[in-house]
């Protein structure tokens, strides 16, 4: 094996990075979707380029995959700031916020994700820091602690949650603007694929884009992993990336018609067949499934109760008339007809 050998992992993982990095949009004219909120944040940062100062700090609100990282490197990006990020898991006692905030430069941009993760102590050592640019440092303990003031340089934070109401209103409230990140419709996300596709080098017809977009739960995220799956399944089978691949190379990677996946066709049929549409509770259906229920509850049901599948009840989550009409069934026939779960 030679040396060339060795490196060469390396270097292609980085160029995928790279690549990876080239479809974010670098501006709010290249963001597709989300109109409203480009719009709010054109404004606040155009206001704050006027008058010679850094942007109101932000909260961007939303489920996985919209752009809420897009979106602060483009703040970022038009507001000519330094960008610094971090997330809530990473900073779970206040000297690991100290440490970032005191590092800022002045104008700095800090993302922090998950923002809803983060240690209570850092929360509440934050509030001084938005408002006033300063935090205070305990030094020594018991009755000999004292505290140290610390200047920090103004900066904008841009925090990302994916459950906002986890956040306590005195962290909410200190952020200037909230944009809140609604589901892309089809259109929206077509264009998506558009742009992907072109920087990808992939030349995708109409039909094979509309037929991505209507299987990606509304999350560009999705739409970009679908399509390089389908990029896959032309190169290898050398084939055109058209209407026919597009669905065999789908079916190949378990995603159905209404975006279902494995997991999530899982769930919906173990209710159906198994307990007769339900309710069952969560704990029983994670058991049931083989999956821990905080993923059955974080990551497969909003989506199964966005496309009407699923309900969840008091007593538990009962499947829907159009669960029973997609997967084939009638209630009480207790397995799929000619398909056992």
């Amino acid at each position: 094996m030679t040396d060339a050998d060795l490196t060469r992992p390396t270097v292609e993982s980085e160029a995928e990075l790279a690549f990876e990095g080239a479809l974010r949009p670098t501006s709010l004219g290249e963001f597709v979707g989300q109109a409203k909120v480009r719009g709010q944040l054109e404004l606040l940062l155009k206001a704050a380029a006027m008058q010679g100062r850094s942007p109101d700090h932000i909260l961007l609100a939303g489920p996985p995959g919209l752009g809420k990282t897009t979106l602060a490197m483009i703040v970022a990006h038009e507001s000519g700031r330094p960008l610094r990020m971090s997330s809530g898991p990473a900073i779970q006692h206040a000297g690991d916020l100290a440490a970032v905030l005191s590092a800022l430069v002045p104008g700095e941009v800090l993302f922090i994700d998950e923002i809803h993760r983060m240690a209570r102590s850092a929360e509440e050592m934050l509030y001084l820091a938005m408002e006033d640019y300063r935090i205070d440092i305990m030094v020594g303990k018991g009755a000999g602690a004292t505290s140290i003031p610390l200047e920090l340089s103004p900066f904008t934070l841009v925090g990302a949650t994916t459950r906002s109401g986890m956040l306590p209103n005195p962290l909410r409230d200190r952020f200037g603007f909230t944009a809140h990140l609604e589901f892309y419709d089809e259109a929206e996300l077509a264009e998506v694929l558009r742009r992907a596709a072109s920087l990808l080098g992939i030349a995708v017809d109409g039909e094979a884009l509309a037929e991505i977009a209507g299987r990606c739960r509304g999350t560009p995220r999705i739409a970009n992993r679908l399509l390089r799956r389908v990029r896959d399944y032309a190169l290898v089978h050398g084939r055109d990336a058209d209407l026919a691949t597009v669905r065999a190379a789908l079916e190949l990677y378990d995603v159905d018609d209404l975006g279902l996946d494995r997991l999530d066709r899982e769930v919906v049929k173990t209710i159906l067949t198994r307990f007769d549409g339900g309710p069952v509770g969560l704990g029983t259906l994670a058991v049931s499934v083989g999956e821990e229920a905080d993923t059955i509850e974080s990551v497969v049901e909003p989506f199964l109760v966005r496309v009407g599948l699923l309900v969840r009840t008091p007593r538990g989550r009962v499947a829907t008339a159009t669960a029973w009409r997609h997967f084939g069934l009638a209630r009480g026939s207790g397995a799929l007809f000619g398909d056992e779960l």
